[in-house]
């Protein structure tokens, strides 16, 4: 689990993060991608308004002194295989996906030639940030919705293939802020992930390699599968509630690390 070494970070945030004030978790995604020298590609397909909301992060990372930002909008798959989104790609430093509906990129971009060069160029170094859906995606098998409920069922969470920044885990964004460790919890006991990342919202995880450390107003709820005993799925039906025994918590504020390999924090 967790990401290879020479793959540049992973900076995943759960939504709503500030960009008006301090910045805290934008601030990392732009010292991650160079600073002042970095070149940003926003990716807008998450987004219903691809113009405005891209138009809201360049002024942003312009703000905080980045060097170049430009909007990479996908909003078909032929969107994806466009030579001016291949060369943005190739000279960004950062790429990140902004918020709205994490199954229009999948949709829009898995499995073409941009998504192809992210992975290639994130292989090569390069920081790879998402807020909320661009959070929800990074998972190999992502939660596409359900409700936000406090006990699990089958029925609380819908499953899809994510975009495979981060295998092995399911993330869920606004956490807190949504009451959302019912779906969790459903989500866990149906894919094969052993770890859940609940983050909250204005606050992110920055994964370098097999670790990832907190950064920001809220924290990071991270539940731990493997010491499970006890599930009731088989022969569960769909409404029915989810019973789930000897499972881990965490609650990882800002600051705090956590091993994907080991399963622990870093205090």
């Amino acid at each position: 689990m967790g990401t290879d070494t020479a793959r540049g970070p992973l900076v995943i945030i759960g939504g709503a993060e500030d960009r008006d004030g301090e910045c805290i978790v934008l601030r990392e995604f732009l010292r991650l991608a160079g600073g002042l020298q970095a070149r940003i590609a926003v990716m807008t397909a998450a987004t219903s308004m691809p113009k405005e909301v891209g138009d809201d992060y360049i002024r942003i990372f312009k703000r905080l002194g980045a060097d170049s930002v430009e909007a990479v909008h996908t909003e078909d798959r032929e969107d994806s295989r466009r030579e001016d989104s291949l060369r943005i790609i190739e000279q960004a430093t950062g790429i990140f996906f902004t918020g709205g509906d994490q199954s229009r990129i999948v949709d829009f971009i898995r499995g073409t030639p941009l998504d192809q060069a992210i992975h290639r160029r994130h292989e090569e170094g390069v920081v790879i940030g998402g807020t909320s859906a661009g959070a929800a995606m990074m998972p190999d098998e992502m939660i596409v919705g359900g409700a936000s409920v406090s006990n699990p069922s089958v029925d609380a969470v819908s499953m899809g293939p994510g975009m495979g920044f981060l295998p092995g885990v399911v993330i869920d964004q606004h956490f807190a802020q949504r009451g959302r460790l019912g779906r969790l919890l459903a989500a866990l006991v149906l894919q094969p992930a052993v770890l859940g990342l609940g983050i909250d919202e204005d606050t992110a995880i920055i994964v370098n390699g097999d670790e990832f450390t907190v950064v920001g107003r809220g924290s990071i709820t991270v539940v731990d599968e493997t010491t499970a005993t006890h599930n009731n799925l088989e022969g569960l039906l769909k409404d029915e509630p989810i019973a789930l025994c000897d499972v881990k918590l965490h609650i990882l504020p800002h600051g705090y690390r956590f091993n994907l390999n080991t399963h622990q924090p870093l205090v």
